[in-house]
Formats: C-alpha cells, structure tokens, sequence
C-alpha cells in the first residue's frame, strides 16, 4: 500500500483561518468608508428634497401669501390646508406626507422668516440626530 500517493481535497485548519482574517482585515478598512458615503448620500438627497420643497413653498406663497395677514405657517401647508385659505382655492403642493420627511424620517421644518435668509424662509432637516446643529451626519442641512 502507498501511502504516499494520497492528494489533499478541501483546505487545511490554517488556510482557512487565514482568508478569513484577510476577510476580516478588508471589512475593517472597507467599512468606514462606505458608511461615510451612506451618509454624504443622505445629506445630498436632503438637499436635494429641501430645494424640491423650496419650490413648492414659494407656489404655496404665491398662491396665497396675502391671505397670511400675519400668521404663522408650517411645512403641513404643502399637503393639508390651512385655515386662512377656503377650500374652493387650495390644491396639495406635494403628493403625499413623505414627501415632507428628511432620508432620516424626520419631517423638514419651515422657518419663516428664516434664519439664514432673513427676508424669505428657510427648509431645514436637523440630520440624523434630529438636533439643531452638529457636525457630520447630524449637520443641519438649510435650504435658504
């Protein structure tokens, strides 16, 4: 009988202890980046829906700014109508209520007058931690 003529099947203890370090090592280094990414991603969009909604509130004020007198109004005028403005004249600025959400969920708020653009309003989402200011994930993203 020979016993040396066997051929090896499958990978041994180490070699499979090693790729999965290597694995292991790459996900670490990989990792951060893309959850960076993931969330300039979302302060894009924010952005991006901010400036959607911009519009759509300078409509609403077209429409009916002079009705105002006076009163304070929130980004729900965009979908539901305030008491200011009859029924026969209002018309939904936007589709549906997630249209008013930020990508961390939270609703845009309406600042008017603004504060970055004293004259006029401003959108806001208050990032991901749903504060105002901060850095990162958690900045303020303002669409004067």
């Amino acid at each position: 009988m020979k016993k040396g003529n066997r051929r090896r099947k499958g990978f041994t203890l180490i070699e499979a202890i090693v790729v999965i370090v290597i694995l292991g090592v790459l996900a670490t280094l990989i990792a951060p980046r893309l959850i960076s990414r993931i969330g300039e991603s979302r302060h894009s969009v924010a952005l991006s829906k901010a400036a959607t909604l911009a519009q759509s509130v300078e409509l609403f004020l077209a429409d009916h700014g002079a009705q105002m007198q006076g009163e304070s109004i929130s980004i729900d005028v965009l979908l539901e109508r305030p008491s200011f403005v009859p029924a026969s004249e209002y018309e939904p600025y936007v589709r549906n209520a997630d249209d008013l959400l930020d990508p961390w969920g939270a609703k845009f708020v309406l600042v008017y007058p603004g504060n970055k653009n004293k004259h006029d309003f401003d959108i806001v989402s208050y990032g991901a931690d749903g504060k105002p200011g901060g850095e990162g994930e958690n900045e303020d993203v303002v669409k004067p």
